[in-house]
Formats: structure tokens, sequence, C-alpha cells
């Protein structure tokens, strides 16, 4: 799926200050930081409630992380949307979704069967929402500055999460899940009027009508070459599995499970901070091996059940190797044809955020019958595995090999 769109000529953005300045993106990473605060907040407060409910670590791992189940739906049927013709209202009627959704969450006395429903239907305006919101940042933003400003979303992801789970623990000492979720509701009503406020329409980049057979077309296309499931396998896969590891935190240790899940966003922002601003295009593919194995090999401690300061020390270490997911985000892109790339990256995303939920579906489910340690160390030895197996089919891992001449060509998998 080569590009044939010209090399973008639009200067470099040097810094964070600079891409701030443009109105969009600041719209853009504003409402995204509202939305990913609200997230936090909402889950959270769901987590706890599921917990105080159930005791199982089954369905307060799902009941965190189930949105992104829904997530696949969203990229194997009306993904396309992402590049419709009017982005914008799209986008604006999705955050309206979701707004809806996190509301009704707030409803006192629903039945967990309609709060796990919420959820799925969460995860798949959310995916299409992603999709959205990444084909306008391609837009926005010239082609250079494209890993900078996913360092920056990925950084407030990790900064907000930060802060999310801090409010949330603040706020359910003084009030309800129920008052959380009208928190949450709040941000993400925020987040919807700074889009309206800041985004404007652009101009149609799909030629065909979007619906199940583009979303279908251009899905079989992404997957019909090697180096590109290689390097979607190491966009989910190791990911979710260490996501699956951060959901067994309140069942493995609940006094400190909101320190355990702040020190691994934190450690996520200081890798995407790191690797996203500091480090050149050639030495953040350099690192993209390295970093991935990091995100896993830290976890493997909590087999002998470490004493908490430890836990969080290799928690923090470990996710500063999610900063992986820049250099092969960057490389996915330059292998995109700019008309279909809000689809390519709203299915990068959904299957990253799948992978998330599979990944705490299937530590929960291990953890029913296994200590929550040795579940944690169980996921990321896999996460290893995968790691280290799909290396000599990822194209470029060792370098940005697929960028030759400045053309979007991928090159023949090596054991690079």
């Amino acid at each position: 799926m080569p590009s044939d769109s010209p090399a973008p000529t639009a200067p470099a953005t040097t810094s964070y200050r600079a891409l701030l300045r443009n109105r969009e993106f600041a719209g853009l990473y504003a409402g995204f930081t509202l939305t990913v605060a609200a997230s936090t907040v909402s889950g959270f407060a769901l987590g706890t409630m599921v917990d105080q409910q159930t005791h199982s670590p089954f369905l307060t791992a799902v009941s965190m992380y189930g949105a992104t189940f829904a997530t696949v739906f969203g990229a194997l049927t009306l993904m396309s949307v992402a590049d419709g013709r009017r982005p914008r209202r799209t986008l604006v009627a999705l955050q309206g979704m979701s707004l809806l959704g996190v509301a009704a969450q707030a409803v006192p006395g629903l039945p967990l069967a309609a709060r796990f429903a919420l959820l799925l239907g969460l995860g798949f305006f959310q995916s299409l929402g992603t999709g959205t919101r990444m084909g306008l940042l391609a837009e926005v933003v010239p082609v250079s500055a494209y890993a900078l400003a996913r360092s920056l979303m990925n950084i407030t992801s990790g900064g907000m999460a930060v802060l999310g789970y801090a409010l949330g623990a603040v706020l359910l000492r003084y009030l309800s899940p129920q008052g959380a979720f009208v928190v949450a509701a709040i941000l993400t009503g925020l987040g919807l009027a700074v889009v309206v406020a800041t985004v404007r329409q652009h101009s149609i980049r799909l030629t065909r009508r979007p619906g199940l057979r583009q979303t279908w077309t251009t899905n079989a296309e992404l997957f019909s070459r090697p180096g590109r499931r290689a390097l979607l396998v190491n966009l989910w896969v190791p990911n979710g599995l260490i996501v699956g590891c951060e959901a067994l935190f309140i069942s493995y240790d609940p006094a400190h499970a909101g320190i355990l899940l702040a020190a691994g966003s934190a450690g996520m922002l200081l890798g995407d901070l790191t690797v996203g601003r500091l480090l050149t295009a050639e030495r953040r593919h350099r690192c993209a091996y390295s970093l991935r194995l990091l995100l896993a090999v830290p976890y493997l401690l909590f087999a002998i059940d470490p004493p908490v300061l430890v836990a969080v020390a290799a928690v923090f270490l470990a996710s500063t190797g999610f900063a992986a997911t820049l250099p092969l985000q960057e490389q996915l892109l330059a292998l995109t044809p700019d008309p279909v790339r809000g689809q390519v990256q709203g299915v990068e995303s959904a299957g990253r955020m799948t992978w998330q939920g599979l990944g705490a579906a299937i530590a929960g489910g291990v953890a029913q019958h296994l200590a929550a340690g040795t579940t944690i160390a169980a996921m990321a030895a896999v996460s290893v595995a995968v790691t280290v197996v799909s290396r000599p089919f990822l194209v470029g891992d060792r370098g940005p090999g697929s960028q030759h001449g400045g053309t979007s060509r991928e090159p023949h998998p090596s054991n690079g």
C-alpha cells in the first residue's frame, strides 16, 4: 500500500511549544487531554465499584478495560468514516455519543450488565473518534512533526492517567462512584466544547463513499503484506499483554493499586517525552526493539512478590518501554497513502486497544486460578516471547529503513 503522494515540504516542527501555537492542533490536543482524563476517572470508579460488588479479578479487569473490546468492531465496520467528507462534524458527533455514554454511567442503581453494555458502546464510538482525530492530526501538522505530535499526545495520555487515577482515588474518598461518573461526564463535555470551538472543517480526502465495503477493502490491503502484519503485531500484542498486568493491580494489592497505576502512567510519560522529544528518527528506530523488551522484563519480578517500593519501581521502569509505540507508528504512517490515513491510524489504535482489553480479560481469567503476582509474571514472559519471535519479520527494526530516498516503500523483512 505505497503512498503516491509527494513528500511534504512543510518545515519540521522542533518543539512542543511550536506545535501548540497551531490552533487546530491545540484544540485536538486539549480535547484529547480532557477525554483521557474523563476515561481514567470513570474507569477507576467502575473498576472499584465492580470489585466491591463482585470481588472477581476477571470482572474487575474487564470493567476497567472493557471498552477496548468494542474497538475492533469499529475497525472492521465503519472506520472508513474517519476519512469521510466532514471529519470535524464526525468527530463532534462521536464525542457527543461518548458524553451520553459516560453520563449514563452516573445513573444510580444501574445493573452491572447495563454498565458493561455501555462500555461496549463507548468503545465502538471511541474507536471511530480516534481514527477521525488521528486523520485530522496528519493534516494539521506536517509529516515531519507527526512523531513529535504523537509523542505529546502520548505524554498527555500518561500524565492525565496519573492525574486521573489520583483524582479518581480522591473523588472516591468523598463521593460515590456515581459522583465520580458525573465529574467524568463534565470533563467529556468540556472536551467536546473545545473541539467545536477550535477544529475547522477539512477538505474531502476520500473519493469513494465511506461504508462497510470501503472499510473492508482498505483493511484487506493493510494486512496484505507480512512486514505490515508484523508491524501491527508489535504495536498490539506486547502492549496488550502488559496492560493485562496492569489490570491485575487492584487484585494484586488493593491498598497500593492507585500508586502502581500512577507509577505506570508516569513511566509512560517519561518514556514518550525522552523518545519523542530528544531522539532523532534514526535513534528512535534503533531503540525500538530494546524498548519493547524493557516493557515486559521488569514485570517478571512479580513472580517473587516483591516489596511495594520494588514493585512500584519495576512498573515505572517497564512503562517507559511503551515509547516503542512511537517509532512503530511513525513507520506505519510512512507506509500509508494519504487518502486512508485516518482509517489506518484508527485500525492501529483500535487493534491496540482491543488487545489491551484481551490482555485484561486473559490476565483476569488466569488470575481466577493462579495468584495475581504469578499471572503478571506469566503475561510479561509471553510479551517477551512475542517480541523476540516476531523480530525477524519486522521491517526497519534497526533503523528507518522503510523511508529510502524520501519514499514510502515497504522493504523486504530482514533479521535486523
